[in-house]
């Protein structure tokens, strides 16, 4: 005869409604201070049920209270005590960045408007008047509580979102970075052999304008934010020579007069591309403001002999005239296919030499000051591990100085 088989107990399944009902919020705690055992006993009383009870009999230990945890999230506080004031004791809890945003209400048996106005200035939130009222006591404790838990919601939502738009402009910054990265390499590819040129320029730019930014002249063109733009946008400076012919970009040796016509082109080319990319998205980008004023206008000169446009003077933007001092000395002093590289002496007198007719003289000025900088990023960005410079390089290689930089 065939048994039943013995019954399994059941297996137990969660609950639903038990995993979507949150953890039960712990009691609000409640500090009072107050010198009356009385004034102790009754509040005690009347709260106990709802919330959690902390009590100091003088001020000195309600305010090492209110630090302690678990820290009162609001405060019952008699004005008249004899070690601290009321008013001295809140005047300290709102003094102290642990203690500040806690509620707090006065308990007082005085009918004072003008200690009322007091309490208020020193950033109470209420008063009671003795003797206490239970249902008064309870209304007003709630209420409260209720306003500090609304305060303290918007205040995590504000440093959430004030998180968020951090993040969005670090991502903005990341795209911005990238945009004219990939613009730079576009030069970069088609003249390889400059090597770390991009990252000198760069730098030997913002060396500039960081010392000219303490100038009164420059300090309104050269403030920090600028000049950081002024720093990321230098490596499209050479942007333009993406329509150079390769015949003429990496020529070994000099040009010929109609070259250097069509090498001369590369500015207009340059800040035409990057206000094509501007179209192509339908708006203008402002971070690429002073790219387009590089690309454009790095080949000017001071008294106007310059091109694209002969602009002469303060009419070049200033970034176009760090970038030309920046430009020239690391072709001086840089090995290309059709020169070697020039001391830093004599890539120095040049630079010196064009002090009011090629270059600003004010930036020249600060070259002249900052010239140990020059050769610390030369070194730390050098193209390889052999000596750059050639002592020897005749002084008129110095009046080609390189490609697009005379």
């Amino acid at each position: 005869m065939l048994m039943n088989p013995p019954l399994r107990p059941p297996v137990p399944y969660p609950n639903p409604a038990s995993t979507l009902i949150p953890a039960e919020k712990p009691r609000d705690t409640v500090l009072v201070i107050d010198d009356s055992p009385e004034i102790l006993g009754i509040i005690n009383a009347l709260l106990k049920d709802d919330y959690r009870l902390k009590a100091a009999n003088g001020g000195e230990k309600g305010l090492r209270l209110a630090v302690s945890e678990p820290k009162p999230d609001i405060i019952l506080l008699d004005i008249m005590m004899p070690d601290l004031s009321g008013h001295e004791v809140c005047r300290r809890l709102k003094a102290d960045r642990l203690t500040r945003d806690i509620p707090v209400i006065f308990l007082t048996a005085m009918n004072n408007e003008a200690d009322e106005e007091t309490g208020f200035e020193l950033g109470a939130v209420d008063y009671i008047a003795k003797p206490i009222s239970g249902p008064i006591l309870r209304a007003r404790v709630k209420t409260q509580l209720g306003v500090k838990l609304a305060a303290d919601f918007i205040k995590d939502k504000n440093v959430f979102l004030v998180g968020e738009v951090s993040k969005q402009a670090k991502e903005l910054e990341f795209i911005q970075d990238v945009t004219i990265l990939a613009l730079a390499s576009l030069a970069e590819t088609r003249d390889n052999e400059t090597g770390n040129h991009l990252r000198r320029t760069q730098h030997y730019v913002r060396a500039l304008a960081v010392h000219l930014q303490r100038q009164p002249h420059f300090s309104h063109l050269l403030t920090r934010t600028n000049i950081e733009l002024i720093f990321k946008s230098a490596p499209l400076h050479d942007i333009g020579k993406v329509g150079v012919p390769d015949s003429i970009l990496l020529k070994p040796g000099r040009l010929t007069a109609e070259e250097f016509e069509v090498m001369k082109l590369h500015p207009a080319l340059g800040k035409e591309a990057i206000e094509h990319a501007e179209q192509q998205m339908g708006r203008s980008a402002p971070f690429l403001h002073f790219a387009k004023e590089i690309a454009g206008s790095h080949q000017e000169k001071w008294d106007g002999s310059g091109y694209p446009e002969g602009l002469a003077g303060e009419s070049i933007p200033i970034s176009a005239r760090l970038m030309a001092v920046a430009d020239v000395y690391d072709a001086l002093v840089s090995r290309r296919v059709y020169k070697p590289g020039m001391s830093h002496e004599a890539a120095s007198e040049i630079i010196h030499a064009g002090r009011g007719t090629h270059f600003d003289p004010e930036i020249v000025d600060a070259f002249v000051d900052i010239q140990a900088q020059f050769r610390e990023i030369a070194a730390r960005f050098s193209d390889d591990a052999e000596a750059k410079t050639n002592p020897d390089t005749n002084e008129d290689f110095g009046k080609g100085v390189a490609r697009g930089c005379a």
